[in-house]
């Protein structure tokens, strides 16, 4: 980083407010990244990459004016500021600027990870069963520089580490197929990533589950009470939750919780965080990618709504508090309000008591993907792993199952919360963005849930 760089753009940055901007910055990442594929027993795809850019937005009334281009230099910086200045103003009165040091740099590179124990994995899954019909192994290592540079006069820079490593298994008996993934991702170095994974745990639990499900009877469908495992991941708080909570989504009239806060949406047992402050995991920051600090925030409180997410423009159009929840895949992107670390606060109720009090049900272990309705919070998540509960015990293992309910009905419905609490990683996909988040929940029993599936 160069201090006078810096400067030369604060100034330039401040002209803008004389022309009628509200606010403006410069996004500027310099970035590597590394990653392999391997699948029956070869490796498909080595890649890696440098992800060095800058983007400068403008904000003027309720409107957004970014240009964006490849490089970090002086040069690069002051032709998109006059992009956009161009498209906000019609101006295109800045200075050009010939100087192509770069403003930030990647100092210190990532080596690609050694990816041997790949074969060696691929050969213990195959001899653990004969009916693996495919095994696949991810592996991703990126590191990003970030620079922040505000009309304000914020200036904030960090660093950012990401591993993850996933596994999928695919088994196959009696022309039956099952497929089943598991995974990992931290916001760590590559070392201190192993130190605490183990790539053959991770691929034999989805090997696991693959050969669970092949033996797994057909679902039962109907309206039953349901068991969710706090390791069942937090899909349903995320998706049919959490983005009704961003308030992008809020303005725009697409949100079941617009207009609520202050109200109870949820039962007094519910408190509901997002979190990017808590060390290593994969959504987690010191700064926003709008130079915010990074903060804990409690979007529902006791059941009562508290807040929404908010980047710059949303909290400025909505006049609401700035949450530092302003993200962007990379700096061809605008930031928008996004979640970080989201998860449920654990209950008092340990897992054997709330399945006493289940006499007929479905265990949910692994939750898949599905679909969600941020209007009504309406939603369709299909479930990985699970299992019939009779009488409080746990019987035989299920497929196929579905489950179809309403988010803020399930926050109304909830019988218990247990004490645990699992963090379960993943990439957010909005307005056409990846970004690193976490979401969280403890073991969750919940009246009535609509359970579909193939036996009636």
């Amino acid at each position: 980083m160069k201090d006078i760089s810096i400067e030369i753009i604060q100034q330039k940055l401040a002209e803008t407010h004389k022309k009628g901007a509200a606010h403006a910055d410069i996004f500027i990442q310099a970035g590597t990244a590394h990653s392999a594929h391997y699948e029956d027993g070869r490796i498909e795809e080595l890649s890696s990459s440098n992800t060095d850019g800058s983007g400068a937005r403008i904000i003027a009334g309720d409107k957004t004016f970014y240009s964006h281009s490849p490089g970090t230099s002086m040069s690069a910086i002051s032709q998109i500021l006059s992009e956009a200045e161009a498209s906000a103003f019609n101006d295109t009165g800045l200075s050009p600027e010939n100087n192509r040091t770069p403003v930030l740099t990647m100092e210190e590179h990532i080596s690609p990870p050694e990816i041997g124990y790949m074969k060696e994995l691929d050969f213990k899954i195959r001899k653990k069963s004969k009916y693996v019909r495919q095994a696949s192994f991810r592996y991703s290592i990126s590191k990003r520089n970030i620079l922040i540079i505000r009309s304000d006069g914020i200036c904030a820079a960090d660093t950012r580490t990401y591993c993850s490593f996933s596994a999928q298994i695919i088994a196959e008996k009696d022309g039956a197929l099952q497929t089943a993934s598991e995974r990992r991702c931290m916001a760590l170095p590559h070392n201190d990533f192993w130190s605490g994974s183990d790539p053959e745990k991770i691929a034999f639990a989805a090997l696991d589950r693959s050969l669970l499900m092949l033996q797994a009877k057909p679902c039962p469908a109907g309206k039953m009470k349901v068991l969710l495992a706090g390791e069942a991941g937090g899909t349903v708080i995320h998706e049919a939750c959490g983005h009704g909570l961003e308030a992008d989504i809020v303005e725009k009239d697409h949100s079941i919780y617009r207009n609520k806060i202050g109200e109870k949406v949820a039962l007094e047992t519910v408190t509901m965080a997002d979190d990017p402050t808590i060390p290593s995991l994969y959504g987690s920051y010191r700064f926003d990618d709008e130079g915010t600090p990074a903060k804990r925030n409690i979007l529902i409180e006791n059941g009562v709504l508290k807040t929404y997410l908010t980047d710059i423009l949303s909290a400025r159009t909505s006049e609401l508090p700035l949450t530092g929840n302003g993200r962007r895949q990379s700096y061809r992107n605008i930031p928008v309000p996004r979640m970080s670390n989201t998860f449920l606060l654990p209950g008092d109720s340990d897992f054997a008591s709330m399945l006493a009090q289940t006499d007929n049900g479905l265990l949910v272990k692994k939750m898949g993907g599905g679909e969600v309705n941020p209007t009504t919070g309406d939603f369709v998540f299909y479930v990985s792993e699970a299992y019939i509960i009779i009488k409080g015990r746990i019987s035989s293992p299920v497929k196929g199952a579905i489950l179809t309910g309403n988010g803020p009905a399930v926050l109304q419905n909830i019988i218990a919360l247990g004490k645990d609490l699992y963090m379960d990683p993943g990439v957010c996909g909005k307005s056409g963005q990846g970004v690193p988040v976490t979401d969280g929940q403890p073991s969750m029993l919940i009246e009535g849930i609509t359970v579909g599936g193939s036996e009636a």
